[in-house]
Order: C-alpha cells, then sequence, then structure tokens
C-alpha cells in the first residue's frame, strides 16, 4: 500500500502547515492559448478541463456600489450602514465569472486530485439555532445532494484552496471575485434590488420563501440547495448570483465603504481579516439578503466554521488582451446577437438611448423581464444601426 502510495504521487508542497499531495489529476488541462485568449470577447464560454468550472467573459465597466437609503431590505438596526456609502466602482479590464456555483462534482475532482481535507464538522442552520453537525461535510451537507448542486459547507480557506489547484492545474490565474466585482457580475448593468427589478418569488431564485420582500409574496422554503443551473441566468449569463448558496469574496470584512477602493480591486486591509466577505444569499436567509447589495461576514480564516448554506463561485483573470467592445449600455443579455461597434458621439445615439430606457421600463413588473429587455436590446440595436453613415464613422 505504501508502495503503491508513493508512485502514485507526483507532486507534494507545504502551504502553511498544511502538505498538500497531488496524485494524478483526473482532470486533463486545456488551457487556452495566448491566442485564443485574445480572441475572447464579453459573453464569450470556455472551459480550461474536463471537471473545471465553465468560465464567461465580463465586460469592463463602471457602476455604482451600495444602495440607496430607501432601498427596501436595506439594513435598518442602529449604527448598521454598510451599504453606505454608495460609490462608483470602475472595473478597467473584463474578467471570467464561473456561470455556476461550483458544483459537488467539481469539488470532489479537486478532493480526488490533492487529497485535501475539507474537514467533517458543518453547522446546520435552523430558524432558532445553529446545529453543530458532527460527521457532516461537502459528501453529507444534512440534505440530498446530487453531483450538479452547489459543494457547501465550505469556508474561505477551503475555497482559497480550491482556486489555488485550478491555478496551478491550468497554469492560468484563478481566484475568487473582489467583492466589487460580485457585485458587479451580480447587478449586470441593473441598478435595482435584484437583477431583474425590485420584486421576488421562489419563482426566480432559491430562498425562504417563508418571509416576503416588500409587499410581495411568500412562498415555498425548500430548505436545501437545488442545481447550480436551475432559474434564469442574469443578462450577462451568470446563474444563481443571488440565492441557492452564499459566496466567498476575496475581501476583509469592513463595517461600510468608507475607504473603499474604486478600482474593483480586493480591499484587505482591515482590522477584522479575520472575517471575509460573502455575498450572494442562500437557500436559509430571507429575500433581503438576495439583494445585489446586501453584504454579509463569514469567518473566519484561523478558526475552522464551516455551514451549509456557503460555497464557491470563481474567477479568472485574463492575462491577454480581450478584444474590446464600445456597448451603448452596459448590460447586454448574452444571447441578444452580435453588437457592433457604435461610435458614442454621433448625435443620434442619444436618441436611441432614450428609445432604449423606455422601452427598459416597461419591463418592470412583467414575469417575462429577460425576454422583454432581449427585445429592448434589439430595437437598441436597430436604432444605432440606424444612424451609421455610408463611410460607417457613426
Amino acid at each position: 500500500m505504501v508502495f503503491a502510495l508513493r508512485c502514485a504521487v507526483v507532486n507534494a508542497v507545504v502551504i502553511g502547515a498544511s502538505l498538500f499531495v497531488f496524485f494524478p489529476d483526473v482532470s486533463r488541462a486545456q488551457s487556452l492559448s495566448p491566442e485564443r485568449e485574445r480572441t475572447l470577447k464579453a459573453g464569450d464560454v470556455f472551459k480550461e478541463c474536463s471537471n473545471c468550472p465553465e468560465m464567461i467573459v465580463v465586460p469592463a465597466g463602471s457602476f455604482t456600489m451600495g444602495s440607496p437609503e430607501n432601498e427596501i431590505g436595506r439594513p435598518s438596526y442602529k449604527d448598521i450602514d454598510d451599504e453606505d456609502p454608495q460609490h462608483e466602482v470602475t472595473i478597467s479590464k473584463p474578467f471570467a465569472v464561473g456561470r455556476f456555483l461550483v458544483t459537488v462534482d467539481q469539488f470532489a475532482a479537486f478532493v480526488r486530485a490533492t487529497g485535501y481535507d475539507a474537514g467533517s464538522t458543518c453547522e446546520f442552520p435552523t430558524e432558532k439555532s445553529d446545529n453543530f453537525g458532527e460527521g457532516r461535510s461537502w459528501r453529507n451537507p444534512g440534505f440530498t445532494q446530487k453531483g450538479n448542486y452547489p459543494a457547501v459547507c465550505l469556508d474561505w480557506n477551503d475555497a482559497k484552496a480550491y482556486v489555488g489547484w485550478l491555478s496551478r492545474l491550468t497554469g492560468r490565474s484563478y481566484r475568487l471575485l473582489t467583492e466589487a466585482e460580485w457585485e458587479y457580475a451580480a447587478r449586470a448593468g441593473s441598478s435595482t434590488p435584484f437583477w431583474w427589478g425590485s420584486s421576488i418569488s421562489t419563482s426566480q431564485a432559491n430562498y425562504n420563501g417563508n418571509f416576503n420582500y416588500g409587499n410581495g409574496p411568500t412562498g415555498e422554503y425548500r430548505q436545501r440547495t437545488i442545481p447550480v443551473d436551475s432559474f434564469e441566468a442574469n443578462p450577462w449569463g451568470l446563474y444563481q448570483m443571488n440565492g441557492n448558496v452564499r459566496q466567498w469574496t476575496e475581501d476583509c470584512w469592513h463595517p461600510n465603504y468608507s475607504g473603499a477602493p474604486g478600482d474593483g480591486s480586493a480591499w484587505t486591509t482591515s482590522d477584522d481579516c479575520d472575517s471575509r466577505e460573502v455575498r450572494g444569499g442562500s437557500w436559509f436567509n430571507g429575500p433581503a439578503w438576495l439583494r445585489s447589495a446586501h453584504r454579509d461576514s463569514g469567518c473566519c480564516t484561523t478558526e475552522i466554521l464551516r455551514y451549509n448554506t456557503d460555497g464557491i463561485r470563481v474567477a479568472r483573470t485574463l492575462s491577454a488582451p480581450v478584444i474590446a467592445t464600445t456597448p451603448l449600455q452596459t448590460q447586454q443579455p448574452p444571447d441578444a446577437g452580435p453588437q457592433k461597434t457604435i461610435n458614442l458621439s454621433c448625435p443620434c445615439v442619444g436618441r436611441c438611448n432614450s428609445s432604449h430606457e423606455l422601452c427598459a421600463s416597461r419591463c418592470n413588473g412583467q414575469s417575462a423581464v429577460y425576454t422583454c429587455r432581449i427585445a429592448c436590446y434589439n430595437e437598441l440595436r436597430s436604432c444605432a444601426n440606424s444612424c451609421r453613415d455610408p463611410d460607417g464613422k457613426c
């Protein structure tokens, strides 16, 4: 047995106090070449090994981070203003984000390849208390999961170990999203509480339907995770940015945005870097926790504390230049067709944008918001194309 084990080992490294032994990988890397990476554009999808997450390119752009004072569900406790102050953030370069949460099958491939131990204790939250679940783990989180369900019972260190493995496997820079990148990707150009609008139902996301949002209805409380491809993707092609499981980010916990970086980088200077930002809300939380602006802290980087509400979404830095486009609007559904580059100095672009905004405003409150918005973008492109002069300057 010892001889067979030694023959199987291909690499071993020490990280901190932990020894990681790498076995022959069940996932064969097929990393993007620099030439292929240079052809990527927003909305393009790629996958760099059979068990790697499927990635989609998110465009560069700017957005307002945080929430307005009148947003329903915004914390209203004394001295709690963690979604303030609202501030402008500019993401200067495109980057790639996992289309889906990391699945049980994908995390299992990592464990098989490395021998990583993600523990055997996982807390199971209930309305009354947290149950310290001995014997529970990502393999047995307290409810039945299949391979296409999100891996849970994972803390921040587990998430970092996973993205580190992806980086070593592919030779590319996989990482966690920064908190600003997460909100930017979750909003996908929107400024409403949820990317689809200002209301929510359990037919749109997985959360505790015993609670309602604003004057909206209550709904189903599934009390568990569901497959990662459930519900509609947001306009940038990302599934379940809101709900199902909370998602770890790189950032340390900060009580508000005073002094936050404006370039989308990770904010890792804090007196409380033992706690890290988690985003998105989970199957256990009420709907207000699923708002794009909602912030939460997860414990701990120095203490093992895992919950079956917490999982992973990955990001990847794109090192080769990505083909730039000049969208008229930041928010573009991935299936809205090819976007032609339009000169923003063209006099009729303002008219097209006004027409688009009028169309988009009619989407609010409709059950088929996503379809409606695609129609709006088609209308926008049609208007913009009609502006082009014979020389193609406008």
